[in-house]
């Protein structure tokens, strides 16, 4: 059944729907061949020679990276009842490789656990609070990475990285004996003691090395089975206990490249379990700031509404993804793609847009699913410009009669991080842009709106349901509903740190915040 524009658009008007469940099935175990026993009686042979025989011999291929793999070195095959793992030890001599089974192939890479960390300076103790800023960056171009998240492996406890990749962490003295780690999408995992990164302005790079994954593996791959796969998975994955989150919130609007208003917040949630749960989400603002730089002679001007709401309906692995709901298979077409690194594990890359001929509008993008448990880790996606025009009333509430607005790109993203055995969301963003036209007039104003969430804190221990009157207006205009400055900043809490260029465009404004002055 074709999804129609109220579905498509409930990411902003808050509208949910149930996710449709498929009966569980267990998932498959494909590491089983490195436990099987095997015998081979070849002599002494050629490394590579060795890896074909294993191949005739048990019908699995090899792929690994030649720069870990001397092929022509010579080595001795002769093993009797001895694991396929334990033989590719001994034949690789080499304690720093890792395998991972997809279908009919064993991908040799590199153990990134066991990879020296940051070398800096020891620190016996932790006075609180301290905290660590600095930059995320691709090792080989230097680009910065946005949205990596760092987290503390114990607790849970984290942050992302702004646009430029900047980030700031709060430690504390029950740290000391962590190990933050640093993960992003299509890299290997940094894992950093705490003792050993402290200051400022710390660099951490991030290294993708490509693995050639034959083009088969990929071809073999069924989307759709992969996706039923996720949604059968959803109780084991995700929890069906509730969990209690503090996230960081902001939002902003700029006109042209002017921003017009700019808001913060720390957030509290009550997440509702997953599954076997009627109960909804809750949400209520422990700390806010926000500045308005509307003059009175504005002609036009845009607030977002329901950004908060919007946040946590963006999670559809619990409130359905329109583009993974099995009733909207047929809408959508679906390709494997690739099959991209992320920390110590692999996941398959599927890429999905709306079927030719379709009259509705729908969404197109990827979605990112891990090999091994079918956990959805992030998912990137948008609406078809070309549809935006025609759903305006969809975005846009109280129109002004002497102005033509309509949206021209809307874009979101969303993101899930394992903490112990168990997913939750991590981060979620809206990217939107309006055109609006006065009647007579030539040239069209451009607005950008944003907002994004970033998940600081999981507790699942501890989730209780808030009162009523400490609930959040969050279908309200957020900016509106925040009367009251926190002149304190934010203290001990995690944030996102802003941007330079909107820390800069805040500071141009007519009215300073005194919380962005240097």
């Amino acid at each position: 059944m074709a999804a129609d524009n109220g579905n498509i658009c409930k990411y902003l008007t808050a509208i949910a729907l149930l996710l449709f469940l498929v009966p569980p099935e267990e998932s498959q175990c494909q590491g089983g061949i490195l436990d099987s026993a095997f015998t081979f009686r070849a002599g002494v042979i050629r490394t590579g020679s060795a890896l074909d025989l294993i191949t005739k011999q048990t019908g699995y291929h090899f792929t690994y990276d030649s720069r870990l793999v001397d092929a022509e070195r010579r080595t001795k095959m002769s093993f009797r009842e001895t694991k396929l793992k334990v033989v590719l030890d001994s034949l690789l001599l080499n304690d720093s490789l890792v395998y991972s089974v997809i279908d009919q192939f064993i991908i040799i890479s590199r153990d990134r656990t066991k990879e020296p960390s940051e070398q800096l300076p020891d620190t016996a103790a932790l006075s609180p609070p301290e905290k660590i800023t600095g930059m995320v960056l691709d090792g080989e171009t230097r680009e910065p990475l946005p949205s990596a998240t760092l987290a503390l492996l114990h607790t849970g406890r984290g942050t992302i990285t702004n646009s430029n990749g900047e980030f700031g962490l709060n430690l504390h003295p029950q740290d000391i004996n962590d190990t933050i780690v640093v993960s992003y999408l299509g890299y290997y995992a940094r894992k950093i003691p705490v003792r050993q990164s402290f200051g400022n302005n710390f660099t951490i790079e991030m290294r993708s090395e490509f693995y050639p994954i034959p083009e088969i593996i990929i071809k073999n791959q069924i989307p759709r089975e992969i996706i039923l796969k996720t949604l059968s998975s959803i109780a084991r994955n995700y929890g069906n206990t509730p969990a209690g989150m503090t996230a960081f919130y902001r939002e902003g609007i700029q006109k042209k490249n002017q921003i017009q208003t700019y808001s913060e917040a720390i957030v509290q949630i009550y997440k509702s379990a997953y599954t076997g749960s009627l109960l909804n989400d809750q949400i209520k603002v422990l700390k806010s700031r926000k500045i308005e730089n509307i003059n009175i002679n504005d002609t036009l001007t845009v607030r977002l509404k329901a950004g908060l709401s919007t946040s946590l309906e963006l999670d559809g692995i619990r409130n359905g993804f329109d583009f993974l709901l099995r009733e909207n298979f047929q809408d959508y077409s679906y390709r494997v793609t690739d099959i991209v690194s992320f920390d110590e594990e692999w996941a398959y890359e599927i890429e999905f847009g709306q079927r030719e001929g379709s009259a509705l509008p729908m969404f197109r993008g990827s979605v990112f699913i891990n090999t091994e448990d079918y956990a959805l880790l992030k998912t990137e996606f948008e609406i078809y410009p070309g549809y935006l025009q025609k759903m305006k009333t969809s975005f846009i509430s109280s129109p002004s009669k002497d102005f033509s607005t309509w949206p021209s790109a809307v874009k979101y993203s969303v993101s899930y991080r394992k903490i112990g055995n168990r997913y939750f969301l991590s981060h979620v963003r809206g990217d939107l842009e309006f055109l609006s036209k006065q009647k007579k007039r030539v040239f069209n104003t451009q607005f950008t709106v944003f907002f994004e969430m970033a998940v600081t804190n999981v507790s699942a221990d501890r989730a209780e349901r808030f009162e009523r009157e400490e609930l959040a207006p969050s279908h309200s205009v957020f900016s509106r509903t925040i009367r009251n400055y926190d002149n304190a900043f934010w203290g001990s809490q995690d944030f996102v740190r802003p941007e330079e260029n909107l820390i800069q465009a805040i500071k141009d404004m007519k009215v300073r915040l005194q919380e962005f002055s240097e």
